[in-house]
Parts: C-alpha cells; sequence; structure tokens
C-alpha cells in the first residue's frame, strides 16, 4: 500500500462500507488488504483519522463500521449545569443535549449524537449523545479545595461541569487556595466525579501573576518556543541587504509614520499620505512578514499553532519570537524595513480611483503616538507642534482623508460600536492599580480607517482575481436573536424595521446614532454587539454585516495574525506570477482547514483575555470592599441586577440582600420592582453601590444599592 494518507482512507472508508462486509475487527482488515507489516501504522493512523472526521465508528465490541446515516459526529460544549450543546460540522445550528442524555461527554470531546427533538420557534434541535470518540481535554486548571485525606479541583473553565476529584497521595501536596493544573485520570461515569491528579502548582489564588499564567494554562496557549523555531532565528538577518531590494518599489523618499498606543513594540502598519489635484495618495505598508516565515518552516508551523497573539493586561504572548515581532519585521523609525504595501488614489469624495499593490521598502521618519497626533490634531497647548512641524501638514491630511473615509461608510450602513474598552494599569508585580476605559482618540480612528479601507481594498482585488484566498467574513445576525433585540430596545422607545428576511445594518446604526449621549447608550450598544454573529476568517467572500461591505480580508497585522502571513504569501506569489495550476492547486486544498483553525485560535485568545480581564477586576474591587461607586443598571434577571460602574467594572446585586423590601423580576419590562414601595430598578438606571465581596474563584463581584435617589433612564 504504497498510497499517499488521503488515498489510504479514502480506500478504507469503501471497504468498510462495502455491503459484502460485516463490521470487522482491525486483524480483518489488514488481512482482506494484505497490509504490510511497514503499512500496519498507516493504517491503524488513517482509521483513527475517519473516526474523529465521523465517518466511522469502532463499536464496543472493536469493530470498524460506517457511521449510521441518522447519527451527526460533533463537538461536546459543556456547562457548569450538566446539560451542554454538541457542534456539528458544517452546521450553523447547535444541537442542545439534556444532562440526562449526555453520557459521560466532558467539555471539548468528539461525540456521536443521535438527533431527537427538531427545533422550532427558536428553540434548538434537541439530540443525545450515544458514544464518544475521543477525548478533547486530558488537563484541566482550577483551584484546589483540600479535603480530609483528600481533595478537589474546581475548574476554572466553566464549561467543565464537574469537579475534579484528588486523592491525598496525588495532590502534590496543594493546600486550599492554589491554583493547580490537573492531569485527568478518569472521566465522570454513572454519576461519580472525574479523578485526576496535581500535575503543576501554579501559586495562591491571591498571588498577582498566578491569575494569568493560571489562563495561559488553561486555554493550552504555548509560551516557549520550540528548540528547532529558535534555531531557525539564527538564519534572520537583524537588518535588510542590498539584495533585498532588488524588484521592490523604494518608498523611502516618501514621508511615513508609525502611530500606535505608547507600550506597542510591534510596529506592522505605517502611513503615507500626499495630495494633489484634488486626489489623495494613501500608502498602507504592512510588515513583510512572509519574506522571513517561509511556508512549512519551523516559524511558519508554529505560528500557525498559534494562530495569534495574544494580549493578557500587561503580557503579551507573541506569535512569532521577538526578534522578529519587535526586530526585523517591525517597521521601526529611522531603519530600512520590507514591506507589502497597498496605494491607492482617492478623490475627495472618498472614491477609490486606482491603486497597487506591490513589495517595497521604507524608512518610518517618526514612531508617533495615539496621543500625540491627538493632541496635534486638536492643537493642544502641550502638543508637539514644534518637534513633528514637517509632519503636521500630513496628519491634517490624514484627518481630512479619515473623516471623508468614515463618513462614506456610515452612508453605506457600517455599523461603529462605541463601546468602551476596559484598560487596566498594573504595576511592576502585575498587580492592577487602576481600571479605566480606553481612550478612543480622533488618531485611533484615522489608523482604524487606513487599516479598514486597505483590507477592503486588497480583498476586492483578489476576489476578481478568482484565487484561494482567505476572507474575513461577517454573517447577519439570527432572526431568533434580532427579534429578541427588537423585543429589548422597545423598553426604551426604540424600533428597528427589518425586512422580512433580515435585518439590514443600517436600521442598527440608526438606533446607535438615536441613543448617542444617553445614559443607556453602552447598554443597548453592547447588546446589539451580543445580538451579533461572530466574525470568522473563510475561503469564501460573503461580505462583512457589521462593516456593511460586500469584500474584506485581514491583510495589515502579519506580526501577531496568522490569516494576514496567509494572505501574504499568496499576494506575493501572484505578484511574481508564481501561482500555477499546482500552487492554485495547493492553497485550494490547504486554506479551508487553515482558515477554520485560524478562527478557533482568534476565539481562544479573545477569550483567555476575557477572563485575564475579569480575574484582575476582581482583584482590583477586593481592595475596595466597602467602598461606594457610581454604576449603571446594566442588567437585571429574576435573582440579580447588574451594575456596571464607570470604569466599565460590572458586578451583581443579589435580591437576596435587599432587604428593604420583597422585589420580583417583571419580565416584560427588564425590571426589579419592590412589591410594597413600589420602587423599580431597570436597565440604563444610574445608581450608587457598595462593593460587598469578592470571589476570585467564583468569578464574582457583588454590590449593594445604597441608594434612594435614582436617575431614571
Amino acid at each position: 500500500m504504497g498510497e499517499k494518507r488521503e488515498l489510504v482512507k479514502a480506500k478504507l472508508y469503501d471497504f468498510i462500507c462495502d455491503d459484502m462486509y460485516k463490521p470487522m475487527r482491525l486483524k480483518d482488515i489488514r488481512f482482506l488488504l494484505q497490509v504490510s507489516d511497514s503499512d500496519k501504522k498507516r493504517v491503524e493512523d488513517a482509521l483513527n483519522e475517519l473516526i474523529s472526521e465521523g465517518k466511522i465508528i469502532l463499536t464496543p465490541k472493536g469493530k470498524y463500521k460506517k457511521l449510521d446515516d441518522n447519527l451527526l459526529v460533533g463537538t461536546y460544549i459543556g456547562n457548569k449545569k450538566g446539560f451542554g450543546f454538541v457542534r456539528v460540522d458544517g452546521q450553523k445550528e447547535d444541537y442542545f443535549i439534556p444532562a440526562k442524555f449526555s453520557l459521560d461527554a466532558f467539555h471539548n470531546d468528539r461525540v456521536v449524537i443521535k438527533p431527537e427533538k427538531t427545533g422550532y420557534g427558536g428553540r434548538r434541535s434537541e439530540a443525545q449523545v450515544v458514544k464518544v470518540l475521543s477525548r478533547g481535554m486530558s488537563v484541566v486548571v482550577g483551584t484546589y479545595e483540600k479535603q480530609d485525606g483528600f481533595g478537589f479541583v474546581i475548574p476554572d473553565n466553566q464549561k467543565v461541569a464537574d469537579d475534579i476529584f484528588v486523592s491525598k497521595s496525588d495532590s502534590m501536596g496543594a493546600m486550599t487556595g492554589h491554583k493547580v493544573v490537573c492531569e485527568i485520570t478518569a472521566y465522570a461515569a454513572s454519576g461519580k466525579s472525574p479523578e485526576g491528579r496535581v500535575v503543576e502548582i501554579l501559586g495562591h489564588v491571591n498571588d498577582p501573576a498566578t491569575d494569568i499564567l493560571s489562563v495561559v494554562r488553561a486555554y493550552d496557549i504555548p509560551m516557549e518556543y520550540p528548540e528547532k523555531v529558535m534555531e531557525s532565528l539564527n538564519d534572520i538577518p537583524d537588518q535588510i541587504s542590498e539584495e533585498d531590494l532588488v524588484g521592490r518599489t523604494d518608498f523611502r523618499d516618501w514621508h511615513t509614520v508609525t502611530i500606535d498606543g505608547e507600550d506597542a513594540k510591534d510596529l506592522d502598519d505605517a502611513i503615507t499620505l500626499s495630495y494633489k489635484d484634488g486626489i489623495y495618495t494613501l500608502g498602507v505598508h504592512i510588515a513583510d512578514v512572509s519574506n522571513y516565515v517561509k511556508e512549512k518552516s519551523p516559524l511558519d508551523k508554529e505560528a500557525l499553532k498559534r494562530g495569534t497573539s495574544c494580549y493578557l493586561v500587561d503580557s503579551v504572548i507573541p506569535m512569532l519570537p521577538h526578534k522578529l515581532s519587535n526586530g526585523i519585521c517591525s517597521l521601526n523609525p529611522n531603519v530600512d524595513r520590507l514591506t507589502l504595501s497597498c496605494v491607492m488614489d482617492i478623490d475627495k469624495k472618498g472614491k477609490l480611483l486606482n491603486h497597487y499593490i506591490c513589495e517595497g521598502v521604507i524608512n518610518s521618519n517618526e514612531r508617533m503616538t495615539y496621543t500625540d497626533v491627538a493632541k496635534i490634531l486638536a492643537r493642544t497647548e502641550d502638543a508637539p507642534m514644534e518637534r513633528y512641524d514637517y509632519l503636521i501638514y500630513m496628519f491634517d491630511l490624514m484627518k481630512e482623508l479619515s473623516d471623508i473615509i468614515r463618513n462614506n461608510r456610515h452612508k453605506r450602513g457600517s455599523i461603529d460600536f462605541d463601546v468602551a474598552e476596559t484598560k487596566i494599569i498594573v504595576d511592576e508585580n502585575h498587580k492592577p492599580i487602576e481600571i479605566k476605559p480606553y481612550d478612543r482618540n480622533p488618531a485611533t480612528k484615522l489608523i482604524e480607517d487606513f487599516m479598514l479601507m486597505a483590507n477592503e481594498t486588497v480583498a476586492e482585488d483578489f476576489f476578481w482575481q478568482e484565487v484561494p484566498f482567505e476572507y474575513r467574513t461577517h454573517e447577519s445576525p439570527d432572526k431568533e436573536k434580532i427579534e429578541n433585540l427588537i423585543f429589548f430596545i422597545s423598553k426604551f422607545g426604540l424600533f428597528l424595521r427589518p425586512s422580512q428576511e433580515e435585518v439590514h445594518p443600517k436600521e442598527l446604526q440608526k438606533v446607535l446614532e438615536r441613543i448617542e449621549g444617553e445614559p443607556y447608550e453602552a447598554l443597548i450598544s453592547k447588546m446589539m454587539l451580543r445580538s451579533m454573529k461572530q466574525a470568522r476568517y473563510s475561503t469564501e467572500c460573503t461580505g462583512h454585516f457589521g462593516l456593511s461591505c460586500k469584500y474584506y480580508c485581514h491583510f495589515t497585522s502579519p506580526i501577531r495574525r496568522y490569516p494576514d502571513l496567509q494572505i501574504h504569501r499568496i499576494i506575493k506569489e501572484n505578484l511574481h506570477g508564481d501561482l500555477n495550476e499546482k500552487r492554485l492547486a495547493h492553497y485550494k486544498k490547504i486554506l479551508p482547514p487553515i482558515a477554520d483553525d485560524n478562527s478557533q485560535k482568534e476565539r481562544r485568545a479573545e477569550e483567555a483575555e476575557r477572563e485575564v480581564i475579569k480575574l484582575k477586576e476582581i482583584e482590583f474591587m477586593s481592595e475596595h470592599i466597602g467602598e461606594e461607586f457610581d454604576g449603571v443598571v446594566s442588567g437585571v434577571t429574576s435573582n440579580f441586577i447588574f451594575v456596571e460602574l464607570d470604569n466599565t467594572v460590572e458586578g451583581s446585586v443579589s435580591v437576596a440582600h435587599m432587604n428593604d423590601d420583597y422585589y420580583y423580576f417583571a419580565e416584560e419590562e427588564y425590571a426589579m420592582i419592590g412589591e410594597n414601595s413600589g420602587k423599580k430598578y431597570q436597565l440604563g438606571d444610574r445608581v450608587r453601590i457598595v462593593v460587598r465581596n469578592c470571589d476570585k474563584i467564583k468569578k464574582n463581584i457583588d454590590f449593594s444599592i445604597i441608594d434612594d435617589n435614582i436617575e431614571r433612564t
């Protein structure tokens, strides 16, 4: 059997599906196919892949057979309450799995399910797990709780339903409150807890650095680079050579700047801008990472494994080693750097007249910060006008063009969610000392506008060239979620007018305009954002709902995102005329799984980043127990009132602690109402709270409302 792996799998699948043969054991398959000793492992690996792909199953009696037509294979997504969901590849909707039908499935397992009830009226279809094909988690990270003679690990991952039982001999001496890495030795079965053993103690839950480390371990985010990757860095130069410049467009005489945050170190985009005869010439110059990270090299394999850089408050786990991300690939000032550049001619109405994409070389004049550029644009007293006098005209041009581009996007219906992001400032020991909304000033907006313009331009160019490509897509929201949003905003006297099929982004944009400046602006913006689908990477150019555009990709950040690096390779091969039939077939084959993997790695990083922010918020607020803060009611359920403080931290008020009256939840009003007093707490109300308690293990921040003078919406 000298076939390649895919051919081996295809032959095995056809053989197992043949009605002539009953389900058979591995030894029978080897005998009937006359498998040589040297090919035994290849056959076994192919069978395991077919099982993982859900094409065949291994019966309890050790026989291989085709998956029944009424069964499906997917990934189990757990829940603390015992039920779960199964995501089936290629299907938009997940299946709901009641707790009694979850078998012994653990979060992230590959499972076989049998659909039971078809969903209707907004409900999900139900199914039951009939077999666990493979385990998705072998370790969990959590907090150790010591008992007499044994202990439990309470998993940090809220999708893991059960605590892990650990015998005293397997505890490594862990004490209550220790963050630990626990290897699962036995999965839950017949109502019993899963069992495990502690393999690493990360530190105590209250130690400032432990929370970040525990999140990194929990999400299996690689921190150290393999030896092969570090050895390959010896072949990466510290500066570019004359040979590197051959065939490149020379932009070194153009005034060029990077504009980033003060603490940014990986500068992967630079801007040039000029104006003549009513035409703006905008150059978006992106670090040519693919010049150094070659396909299938150790660096490339590790970058794909990571998928994206991960930003965890004050710590960064980079996709690429620092020699590239902060060195030869970073567009630092006053040094030559290689770029992949998109140069666009734009008229005064914002229309793209012409563009070209090329390999270039730049020498950035200045490493600008958002703060300094914003001051220059506003002409504040402390603006560094003299220091950057030779660039002030270009900055003014940038603001002018940015306004034109942004206005055009607004006209077509692009949704600008101006939701305050959380900025956490920590000291040298990783302890949070301040939390505040992230400043989004005119300088950050103009960089957003130019990057979006380049991303759209590149995506449209390659769509019409009809070559395999990796796009950034964002589908229309589900009808059910839009209906829920319509009901929610109606409580504020707001309305959406969707068509029979779907809502247009322009309708959502109108709502955002109406609520601007209102006390409930942030609340409704967040609810609207939650009603959207997640953007993802895809080989299909299906458009971007949020940006209201037909063509979109990620082109501008190859230092920190693998999809950008991937399309840079395709663009460069195209520029050199190397996209022959063989290479086109190659990209058609590899891009779909790469796009899916990139989407998963992006979600992993986002979830890790959110979790670290939450833990740092809890740590910060634990220093302020008993203190008073102002906030706004951001949510109401049957048992809790959620309040978001002005510093963006959200906590909850338990009805059990509201002793001045008996409160009940009025669902139709999204309000908590006092039965005797008629006092009402509803979404958007300004309230004053006191911090009651903070719990890093349960990840809760508890408030009490202390004022009676509520500022109503």
